[in-house]
């Protein structure tokens, strides 16, 4: 009888064991053989593309840097350039206007208004593609509503051109940095404001002395998230404004299907990996920001 109750005793402790003898890092299996399939081979297609060139004639191919070359010439380079300004530019006009509206959010005393804006951010910063370039032409366009409605042509408007592919950048934008934002000036103390206050600070010194230089890391790391997500659009502009701004997303879809020049397939794959380089030097810029960040405000 007693035997029988050391087994029964000595089961669950058995069964525990066994558990623990299970590796953690299994349980992360499965996402990392998605991450590496849905990842690793078009990256890997993508490099291998991208140096290796076709003879037309005998349709040899062969290992070259030239693709490279030529994505950095000519109208691919003028192409590349316009990306980095257009999403500069309208990265950092949505890091200011998202922190002075974030800023109202936050000190604002009606709860519902709050829950209401983050609500809205949370749609509106995954708002894009076809559906927003016909709301801005409808609205904004050669006959939009209120193009006509105020008479902006004749003041020079033109929504097809750099300035207005900017303001519609500025609409998914602004919401993205006010819900990346937010989390960092909840984090700002109330304690070092009324410090600051009975040092004899004003408002003003506070933010600039105080509240900014701490908020700088998640600032810049705003900036980069917003330079990505621009840098990386494709089909509002395309179904703005075509070819008549030049960007490297327009360029690899003319480049992929010919519109252009036939055979420059691996020009365009060049081209991405141009991308994927400008993106890796946003992400190492990135993810310090956010870790110096967080050490402050945790």
């Amino acid at each position: 009888m007693t035997s029988t109750l050391a087994r029964v005793d000595t089961a669950p402790a058995a069964a525990s064991q066994r558990r623990r003898r299970v590796p953690g890092w299994l349980a992360v299996v499965p996402l990392l053989v998605v991450t590496a399939i849905a990842f690793g081979v078009p990256a890997l297609a993508m490099l291998n593309g991208a140096f290796t060139a076709k003879n037309p004639a005998s349709g040899a191919t062969s290992y070259t840097t030239a693709n490279l070359t030529d994505s950095l010439q000519g109208a691919y380079l003028t192409a590349l350039v316009g990306s980095v300004k257009l999403s500069a530019l309208s990265a950092a006009l949505a890091t200011v206007l998202g922190l002075f509206l974030a800023q109202a959010v936050v000190t604002s005393r009606f709860r519902s208004l709050r829950e209401a804006v983050l609500t809205a951010s949370g749609v509106l910063a995954n708002f894009g593609g076809v559906p927003l370039a016909f709301a801005f032409v409808a609205t904004l366009g050669n006959s939009g509503v209120l193009t006509q409605r105020f008479g902006l042509k004749d003041v020079g408007w033109d929504l097809y051109g750099f300035w207005g592919l900017t303001l519609v950048y500025l609409y998914f934008l602004i919401p993205l940095m006010v819900l990346t934002i937010t989390p960092a000036l909840e984090g700002l103390r109330t304690q070092w404001h009324e410090a600051a206050r009975n040092n004899g600070a004003t408002h003003a010194q506070y933010w600039r002395h105080v509240a900014l230089p701490v908020l700088t890391p998640s600032l810049l790391g705003g900036f980069v998230l917003l330079f990505g997500s621009a840098f990386a659009a494709y089909a509002t502009a395309a179904a703005m404004v075509g070819s008549s701004v030049p960007l490297v997303t327009l360029q690899i879809a003319d480049a992929l299907s010919g519109n252009v020049l036939v055979g420059q397939e691996n020009v365009a794959l060049a081209l991405s990996l141009d991308m994927v380089l400008v993106a890796g030097l946003v992400m190492a810029v990135y993810l310090p920001l956010q870790r110096r960040s967080a050490r402050w405000l945790a």
